[in-house]
């Protein structure tokens, strides 16, 4: 009986991560800026999740801890690969006009903000990226980073104030 109650909360355990795919996909397409680089390192924390059952049914908040997981490696990736936040939009995703001056300027700062963000502090980086992109509450970024909701704040003021110094300095507007 035992190994039967294992098997459900296994099943709920998988069944929860699952839920929250969307979210996660959202997470790490703001974090590396590429569709197909966000689906590899969703499937990667995937994998990695699912090859510790007793860990993945022990788990409290399955998306805090999905998020910790993708954003681990994606920190691990970044410190190979420090470009990949810089890769261009693919057609037509985010910006839908056909002003193509405008849309030139729009890809240009946002390339420009991605290659900020990137070579921000990870800590400013982690919570500009959950709270202004993925649009987590305070509580649920802080919750994400394992950090009291204080901390998250001033990690995002010091974040938000260093964009708009990096941006001044170079007279980019954003």
């Amino acid at each position: 009986m035992g190994s039967n109650m294992t098997s459900v909360a296994l099943q709920d355990a998988q069944q929860a991560i699952v839920d929250v795919m969307p979210s996660l996909r959202k997470f790490a397409r703001s974090l590396t800026g590429s569709a197909d680089a966000a689906d590899e390192l969703v499937q990667a924390a995937y994998e990695r999740a699912l090859r510790s059952p007793e860990t993945l049914t022990t788990v409290e908040q399955p998306i805090g801890w999905m998020f910790r997981i993708i954003r681990n490696i994606w920190i691990d990736e970044t410190r190979c690969a420090r470009n990949r936040l810089s890769a261009p939009l693919e057609e037509g995703e985010h910006i839908a006009t056909d002003d193509t001056e405008r849309t030139l300027t729009a890809r240009s700062t946002l390339a420009r903000v991605r290659a900020v963000v990137a070579d921000m502090p990870e800590e400013q980086s982690a919570a500009i990226m959950l709270v202004c992109v993925d649009g987590l509450t305070y509580q649920e970024a802080a919750t994400v980073l394992r950090i009291p909701v204080g901390t998250l704040m001033s990690r995002l003021c010091r974040g938000r104030l260093e964009l708009a110094r990096r941006f001044k300095d170079t007279g980019t507007k954003c």
